[in-house]
């Protein structure tokens, strides 16, 4: 009988795992999922918004330039187990909604375009990497020279159009094919796409600096510098 009863509650855990993973999933799943569009759509600062130099924002020409374009559960215990989710999901929602801000001094005089093909590779702010941004990461390249205070490498930017529509993009690399002593941040097509039409040429944008995101996602900006 002892025996008997050992057996159920083992099969009684062996059920219970697949549900205890499936709701583990699903929280992983959609917390992530939730981070990624906050970040890879425009976000809306409203109609009310005004821009103010005060808060950090430039104007600049924002254009694209020719040589850039190449080419299910049921039954009360698993109810519980998902239940039981809810406050860890809550504060990585809370996380994913909550995790950039814009802020900095003014800039004036910056030029925006995209990039692609090989000219993503080889991200120069690392000595030696193997990742390497995508059309779909949300990262920029800059020149060297021109600037009265060039944005460090890793650091973030909020890019802002003319709807007030707005991306955030990390700096990982230099723009080797940009104008010599201007001020240009070289967007992903990801990115640039969020505030203009790609075949665009010219286009009224705003630039700030931003805070660090409150969760990493690397496909979009690349490795985290260790602290």
């Amino acid at each position: 009988m002892h025996r008997l009863a050992s057996l159920a509650l083992f099969a009684l855990s062996i059920i219970s795992l697949p549900a205890t993973a499936t709701a583990s999933a699903i929280h992983s799943t959609s917390s992530r999922e939730i981070a990624r569009s906050k970040y890879t759509k425009s976000h809306s600062l409203g109609e009310s918004y005004t821009f103010d130099p005060r808060d950090g924002w430039q104007t600049f020409n924002a254009t694209n330039l020719d040589y850039k374009r190449t080419k299910k559960t049921s039954g009360g215990k698993q109810d519980s187990i998902l239940k039981s989710l809810t406050t860890s999901f809550s504060a990585n929602l809370f996380n994913a909604i909550n995790g950039m801000k814009g802020l900095g001094q003014q800039q004036k005089g910056v030029v925006i375009t995209w990039y692609t093909g090989h000219d993503l590779l080889n991200p120069s702010c690392w000595a030696n990497t193997p990742w390497a941004p995508t059309d779909e990461s949300f990262v920029c390249a800059l020149t060297l020279q021109g600037w009265d205070e060039k944005p460090k490498c890793f650091s973030f930017l909020e890019l802002c159009n003319d709807k007030k529509e707005c991306v955030f993009v990390r700096v990982v690399d230099t723009c080797a094919g940009c104008a010599a002593g201007s001020k240009h941040v070289d967007l992903t097509r990801g990115a640039f796409s969020q505030l203009a039409d790609l075949n665009k040429g010219i286009t009224t944008v705003r630039y700030r600096p931003a805070t660090e995101p409150a969760e990493w996602l690397e496909e979009i900006w690349g490795p985290k510098e260790k602290q």
